[in-house]
């Protein structure tokens, strides 16, 4: 943790701060953690224009890029985070304090919020909050200056693999060929994807949508966390990621990903359909690009990782062998394939 906070709303901690999981690769974060201090509990999250990690995962100073690195901070300054979705009862964690340190970064002090955690929500759960995001959605809602542009082509699209082996001999006993073929397809088609779902109907995004980033108040209320990418995207985008994330990384069984297809979609439209959006075919075939176009670059990861005698498991989520990680993923990487089929044939 920091170990000068400048700005706490909280005191001095008075036991040791708890890392929450995150993903540490990405430059813009330096650190989330739980503190507890004479004044209360706060979530700390350290903000930083070049911290350490990946080239693929480089903070910008561009505030249309996805990884704007400050953009987040303004999400909670300007309101924005609190207001997206409070008439569907979606909110965000109240703004405690916010401010510079001395080598420019930022401390974001945030209410820590109590509740069920999104790994823990049930798929009933999941579907009245794809409902609430519908009727959110369905108004397109103001594109603010700091926000997010093009950010799944941005995101998606911005790295490159070189020859990929498609039939390595792990990857050969856990996905048949067919799938192994699909995957081929989205990777190749990836381009075609992103512009289906930048021809869809757009609306403000969250764009990073999944059980890590959503609490359940006791009240009912469900609370966005993480708003550093949002900004304009397809209609259902979200969804996507959502239906998607709760299973990648092992945060809920595989043997759920049909139900929580079914249910979370069938809820979206219902959502979208109160606020007058009827498209029900314009919001299916964007789903189908957006989600298959997100994930267009994971299985070549794998493979690449699988080549260089890399662990395949997320560093940050998921503990599982790779064994365990590509059985878990098949059924995923099925339905992203099907969606690309739909999305490329409509």
């Amino acid at each position: 943790m920091l170990t000068d906070p400048r700005h706490s709303p909280v005191g001095a901690p008075v036991r040791p701060v708890e890392a929450f999981a995150h993903n540490t690769g990405n430059q813009a974060t330096g650190g989330i953690w739980h503190v507890a201090g004479p004044g209360g509990d706060a979530v700390l999250k350290h903000l930083t224009p070049a911290g350490d990690g990946p080239a693929h995962w480089a903070a910008s100073q561009d505030p249309g890029h996805w990884n704007y690195w400050r953009r987040e901070p303004l999400a909670y300054a300007s309101g924005f985070a609190e207001r997206y979705g409070r008439d569907a009862g979606i909110g965000a964690p109240a703004l405690l304090a916010c401010g510079e340190r001395p080598d420019g970064s930022v401390e974001l002090w945030l209410e820590h919020v109590k509740g069920t955690a999104g790994r823990d929500c049930t798929v009933e759960d999941l579907a009245e909050f794809a409902y609430r995001l519908g009727t959110v959605q369905g108004r397109k809602g103001t594109v603010e200056p700091w926000h997010s542009r093009g950010f799944l082509r941005r995101y998606a699209g911005r790295r490159d693999f070189g020859p990929l082996d498609w039939d390595h001999p792990i990857a050969a006993a856990h996905w048949p060929a067919d799938l192994r073929e699909g995957l081929r397809t989205v990777w190749e088609r990836r381009t075609g994807l992103f512009a289906l779902a930048e021809a869809a109907p757009q609306t403000v995004c969250h764009l990073d949508v999944w059980p890590m980033n959503l609490r359940r108040r006791p009240d009912g209320e469900f609370v966005l966390l993480d708003w550093a990418f949002t900004g304009q995207g397809a209609i259902g985008e979200d969804l996507a990621n959502l239906i998607a994330d709760t299973f990648f990384d092992g945060l809920q069984p595989v043997e759920r990903l049909a139900d929580a297809e079914t249910a979370l979609t069938a809820a979206y439209l219902q959502g979208l359909k109160e606020t007058g959006f009827a498209d029900e075919a314009a919001v299916r075939n964007a789903v189908a690009a957006a989600g298959a176009a997100k994930y267009c670059w994971l299985a070549p990861a794998m493979l690449q990782g699988l080549a260089a005698g890399r662990s395949i498991a997320s560093a940050d989520y998921d503990g599982a062998g790779d064994g365990a990680v590509m059985e878990r993923r098949r059924p995923i990487f099925a339905m992203l394939v099907r969606w690309a089929r739909t999305a490329l044939t409509a």
